[in-house]
């Protein structure tokens, strides 16, 4: 890749070719009465018409958003009335789907323009005509190879690597301009690598040639992200799946899987975001050099267990045939790519919640700790019933384009429609429990009493106990049985919880060990915890020990959190660790973490995410954001430039136990 193209973009320098549009589309289309599937249309016809061909020098993909905005094609009283009628989920637009981008990369948009409906063929016949600028704009810079690639692609099918990493590009292009959001990459070295390995037997390509364009194609990612939807920026569901199993059970990696992690180790950019799928016959080497991208402060690979997540999968109805094929959507929820049309992230169930509802509300009526345990279950269930209940007649906007990606009719759904319910803060309620049975029942050195009213003070006037609490009190994360558990009930319950339910879409609800931003609102919903945790203190991210925690080790970690039954919690939700930057000294350390990995996978875990952290960095960043732009952390799914988060984001990873190894 060119360096000098690089910088450009990473400079923002490519920004100068924006502008924005002032358009009052919603007012125009209330105005006409217009249909939601015609204003999408329309808006898309629109946004192709303005989008200026732009190419960079040396730059090998193509395809740069120039107009920075995306006007809204309903008023503030037409969504009022939307959702009046409906339950809308986040922005009510399609997001965190994974599209068959492989049968049109194979086939062409015009064979795909045959299939698709009225809508479709609008929004196939203005991103051709889009394409077209950038072919005369490649005319006339005299850039005959990009002129030979665009005659080629998005009509006709993908001929090389080249013709499918720009096909590619110009269709998730499309998606984003479409309005849709949190756009998947799905399997990337399945549907691609047989270009990549017919160049190579051709002689077109070398690997050294191969991870050139690769680069190029990843720096892609990043040239219009900023625009791009999110809770914090960096999050935007860029997300890449590597590896696996196929439809025959063969061994997915290879070379263009390698390549992918190479290419993001020398980018050192946070997307796309790279997943790893593995099992216990993942090679101890693969671990090694996804570990090299840990090393390089990226925040991922994330890992996905396939002996854990396909069989589970299959347990809620899915096939093998798409089980088999799974990927993630924007973080580490498990979607279908495809025929899936899983909302996987509709709603959260708070633990913490759950526990501080019957300690406050039950515990002086509670005999034994088992009857109380019994009114936390409970709690669960009515936090369950309550998100569930919520939940009818969900409406998402009809996106045309995204319909001819597809292999359904998305605007009635896919041929799965499950829906996700995220599990916040485990380590706290489960450190909660803990502490209730020894010092109330076990012990019996505090009173109820005594206990309530300290929480209810967020401990004020109890230090001696809070001290007790958060540094004597057995914690999630050191493979202690009598806390570990607690953490198996407790995602147990939660599964129970949702077993049976049936969506407004005929679909199950998936109980998941995720927590999305949720680790940070659920936590201000409530005031101080049984465990310690004072009011106001976050709850650990995802599926993770308690911020304060006496964690002796990573292994300790590990052995704790693969205890739980995850087949019955397969929304997905990583294990998140974090390592100090300075364990990386050598190649034998990384070798270490790769062997950590490995360990992880081996004992059963499900789904696994790592960081590289410097404190005493991530305060000077605050102090002096200037200085480190490029610096890299993982949030919650997804990887962020420090800087560019809110106070509160960067305040808690840098909360975080750094571990070594």
């Amino acid at each position: 890749m060119d360096r000098g193209l690089y910088e450009f973009i990473i400079d923002k320098k490519h920004h100068q070719y924006r502008h924005r549009v002032e358009w009052d589309l919603s007012g125009e289309y209330a105005a006409k009465g217009l249909a939601p599937v015609l204003r999408m249309t329309d808006r898309f016809e629109r946004m192709c018409r303005e989008e200026k061909a732009v190419i960079l020098p040396n730059e090998q993909i193509i395809f740069l958003r120039t107009v920075a905005n995306l006007p809204d094609c309903f008023t503030e009283e037409e969504w009022k009335k939307i959702k009046n009628e409906h339950f809308i989920h986040e922005l009510g637009y399609l997001s965190n789907l994974s599209p068959n981008y492989y049968d049109t990369i194979a086939t062409g948009l015009l064979k795909k323009r045959e299939f698709a409906d009225e809508y479709g063929k609008r929004c196939i016949d203005r991103l051709i005509e889009l394409s077209d600028k950038y072919l005369e704009e490649a005319k006339r810079q005299g850039r005959d190879d990009l002129v030979e690639v665009l005659t080629q692609v998005p009509r006709y099918p993908a001929r090389n690597f080249r013709e499918a990493l720009q096909f590619f590009r110009i269709l998730h292009y499309a998606l984003w301009l479409e309005g849709n959001y949190h756009n998947t990459v799905g399997r990337f070295d399945k549907y691609i690598y047989p270009y990549l390995k017919a160049d190579m037997e051709k002689g077109v390509l070398t690997e050294e040639s191969a991870l050139a364009l690769l680069e190029d194609f990843f720096l892609s990612f990043n040239k219009d992200s900023d625009i791009y939807v999110g809770v914090q920026q960096g999050d935007n569901g860029q997300s890449m799946m590597l590896g696996g199993l196929d439809e025959n059970g063969e061994e997915v990696f290879n070379l263009l899987s390698e390549l992918c992690l190479k290419a993001s180790y020398k980018n050192k950019l946070i997307d796309p975001k790279i997943n790893l799928r593995v099992s216990k016959n993942t090679p101890k080497q693969r671990y090694t050099l996804a570990s090299h991208l840990t090393k390089a402060g990226l925040g991922f690979p994330q890992y996905s267990n396939d002996d854990v997540v396909i069989p589970a999968l299959m347990k809620l109805g899915y096939d093998y045939a798409e089980a088999v094929n799974y990927t993630v959507a924007a973080c580490w929820e498990f979607i279908i790519p495809n025929v899936g049309a899983d909302v996987a992230n509709i709603g959260a169930m708070s633990y913490p919640k759950a526990v501080d509802r019957a300690f406050l509300g039950h515990l002086e009526d509670c005999a034994t700790f088992d009857e109380f345990f019994d009114c936390v279950k409970t709690e669960i269930k009515t936090e369950c019933d309550e998100i569930c209940g919520k939940i009818g007649n969900l409406w998402f906007v009809p996106s045309p384009f995204m319909n001819v990606l597809m292999d359904c009719n998305i605007y009635e759904g896919g041929k799965y429609n499950n829906f996700g319910i995220h599990g916040t803060g485990i380590s706290t309620a489960a450190d909660s429990l803990a502490a209730i049975r020894k010092y109330i029942f076990d012990e019996k050195s505090v009173t109820k009493q005594e206990y309530i009213r300290a929480v209810s003070e967020n401990f004020v006037n109890s230090p001696e106990l809070l001290h007790r609490l958060r540094y004597e009190t057995p914690k999630l994360g050191n493979n202690d049985d009598t806390v570990d558990r607690f953490a198996v009930e407790l995602l147990d319950a939660f599964a129970d919880s949702l077993a049976g339910r049936v969506n407004c879409r005929g679909g199950c609800f998936r109980a998941g060990t995720g927590s999305a931003m949720y680790y940070l609102w659920h936590a201000n919903e409530i005031g101080a915890s049984p465990d310690g945790r004072r009011k106001g203190e976050a709850f650990g991210t995802n599926f993770s020990v308690s911020l304060f925690a006496d964690v002796k080790s990573p292994v300790g970690v590990i052995a704790s959190m693969t205890k739980p039954h995850f087949e019955r919690a397969i929304n997905g939700g990583p294990l998140t660790l974090e390592f100090h930057q300075s364990l990386f000294v050598d190649d034998e350390s990384v070798e270490k973490v790769g062997a950590l990995v490995k360990a992880f996978i081996d004992k059963g875990g499900h789904q696994l995410q790592l960081n590289t952290v410097n404190r005493e960095t991530m305060l000077d960043a605050q102090a002096h954001p200037e200085k480190h732009k490029q610096l890299v952390v993982r949030i919650w799914g997804w990887s962020a430039y420090f800087v560019e988060l809110d106070r509160e984001y960067q305040d808690h990873v840098i909360a975080r136990q750094a571990y070594n190894v």
